[in-house]
């Protein structure tokens, strides 16, 4: 059984466009000042890091943190691809790892959905460090709870705990390229009820989901 080259686990549209299959089920309003860049961002460094910024003191939208975090998601896709970036894996995680112990969840308020799309990216590919995995995981689940995260982003990081771990998965979210396509990496638990479960995190149905990952698969298979 294959796998596709980009990462252990075919997840949403490989790595190269992993955040627009997972997001939440709503996107931002074109006018909302937390979901994008703004034109006048405060200077970075190599990595993109950047000093605190004075919303982030009030308590409110942090620019600084937000683009840093998108920051990390494009130097993470870079690396997955091959391609150069200006820091590693390990050195991102870490970089997280010390965001979370500062604001737990960098959620919606704090960073918006674009924000917190790149902090899910890279948790999700953290697979060599379980224990941060499955404490992204924790962090994820409160902020869904509190409705500062997205739902199918906490689905694809819990498959993916739980596929690291040789648990069935809930959502069918992990997918490994078999010789006749795709296939669920670990089994699906409960599978008469996946497909609610899916619709309630804001999912596609997992049969439109394993099409989409046949195509990746195929694609796969013929580079």
């Amino acid at each position: 059984m294959r796998t596709a080259r980009a990462a252990p686990l075919v997840t949403a549209g490989l790595l190269v466009a992993v955040v627009g299959c997972a997001g939440s089920p709503e996107a931002p309003p074109a006018d909302d000042p937390s979901s994008s860049s703004s034109a006048s961002s405060p200077p970075t460094d190599s990595t993109g890091r950047t000093g605190a910024s004075s919303s982030a003191a009030a308590g409110g939208f942090d620019q600084a943190l937000h683009d840093e975090l998108v920051g990390m998601l494009e130097r993470d896709q870079l690396e997955s691809t091959g391609q150069p970036a200006a820091d590693t894996f390990a050195q991102r995680e870490a970089r997280l790892a010390e965001i979370f112990a500062e604001h737990g969840w960098p959620g919606f308020d704090l960073v918006g959905r674009d924000g917190g799309d790149a902090a899910w990216a890279v948790a999700q590919h953290a697979d060599l460090d379980p224990a941060f995995q499955a404490r992204a995981l924790e962090l994820l689940r409160d902020a869904v709870a509190a409705g500062q995260a997205s739902p199918g982003n906490l689905a694809y990081l819990q498959d993916r705990v739980a596929v690291s771990e040789g648990r069935p998965q809930a959502y069918g979210t992990q997918i490994r390229c078999g010789d006749d396509g795709p296939v669920p990496a670990t089994p699906i638990e409960d599978r008469d009820g996946v497909e609610q479960r899916r619709s309630e995190a804001g999912l596609d149905p997992l049969a439109d989901y394993l099409v989409e990952m046949g195509e990746l698969c195929a694609q796969d298979g013929a580079g």
